[in-house]
């Protein structure tokens, strides 16, 4: 089978001009080469195309794949992870991952949360912010935590995300909406443990193939997984596998959120306590970092039992299984 491999490097980008926190979410070589690895050791035949820009240089070209292993997480706008499964599904050629309408959803952080709320799963109450006018109409209790809307990797987010007057909201929330040009999420703080929590599959074959604590050593400026506790998370932070009983409920409660939003191949949902020790939904990321060593899904699949080698093959079982599917009701 001919795999064509699509990815954003950050390298390419940072040649371009882009800043170290622009290609925060881009692949390293060392993401590209441990996929093709594992893809080439299981008999595919691998074809590294690269960005969507390389992508669409190549269909014009005549250039056609059996399927996409695509993680190109795109550069511009709510819909830019939509962009090369958008264009695939154009040219009909099946790929790995979800599908553009769940990336666009999922990377609109308030979408997300309104799509599983629907659905009874618990998450934090929330509200949009698209202007400094729009502060007036938050009206939830402090502490509250700020973020932009759509970006990922802990961008964006810091010690200072945590919120405990109208004064802080209005700073920080006309920051964000200067720095990052998007709409900010405000939502109600939860105080307790989190979570994150890896999925491989879709729909009713998709499982839990690990739970993951993320706990802050003393070190750690703050409890906020955020882009500097993550790039140096070594230093800072201590991954664990929770207790049993707690590891039961993030299971249920991300399954049910995988579903709802219609997640497919692999995955990490996000989760953390209230005050009654409860998960809640906080974001969901389908498209998960694949860094063979340092990138969350990899390193809690390892924690629970799955080597690198074999989450990629479930990845790619779920997207056989999918075409397989999709073939015989055409």
């Amino acid at each position: 089978m001919n795999i064509g491999f699509t990815y954003d490097l950050k390298d390419d980008y940072l040649k371009l001009g882009y800043s170290d926190v622009d290609v925060a979410e881009f692949d390293s070589i060392e993401t590209i080469e441990g996929i093709e690895k594992v893809l080439l050791k299981q008999g595919y035949t691998v074809d590294r195309i690269g960005s969507f820009k390389s992508l669409i240089t190549r269909l014009c070209r005549g250039d056609s794949w059996d399927l996409v292993f695509n993680i190109a997480e795109g550069v511009h706008g709510i819909g830019r992870e939509a962009q090369i499964p958008a264009v695939l599904d154009a040219y009909k050629i099946p790929y790995v991952f979800s599908d553009p309408l769940v990336f666009s959803a999922t990377l609109h952080k308030g979408m997300a949360k309104r799509i599983v709320r629907d659905g009874g799963v618990k998450t934090p109450a929330f509200y949009i912010v698209r202007s400094l006018e729009d502060i007036c109409g938050v009206h939830m209790k402090y502490p509250l935590f700020v973020k932009p809307l759509s970006e990922g990797t802990g961008k964006g987010i810091s010690s200072n995300s945590v919120i405990h007057s109208p004064d802080e909201l209005s700073l920080l929330c006309e920051q964000l909406l200067l720095k990052y040009d998007q709409p900010v999420l405000v939502e109600r703080f939860l105080p307790g443990r989190e979570f994150t929590v890896g999925i491989t599959g879709s729909g009713k074959k998709a499982r839990v193939i690990g739970v993951m604590e993320i706990c802050f050593k003393q070190e750690a400026s703050s409890e906020v997984y955020g882009l500097y506790n993550k790039k140096n998370y070594k230093k800072f932070i201590e991954y664990s596998v929770p207790e049993k009983d707690m590891a039961d409920k993030c299971s249920s409660v991300a399954l049910q959120a995988w579903r709802l939003l219609e997640c497919r191949d692999g995955g990490r949902i996000d989760l953390r306590n209230n005050e009654e020790n409860e998960p809640e939904f906080i974001e969901v990321n389908p498209l998960a970092g694949l860094h063979p060593i340092e990138s969350d899904l990899p390193i809690l699949a390892r924690l629970n039992g799955t080597s690198y080698d074999e989450l990629i093959c479930q990845i790619m079982e779920s997207a056989l299984i999918r075409l397989t599917s999709e073939c015989k009701h055409e």
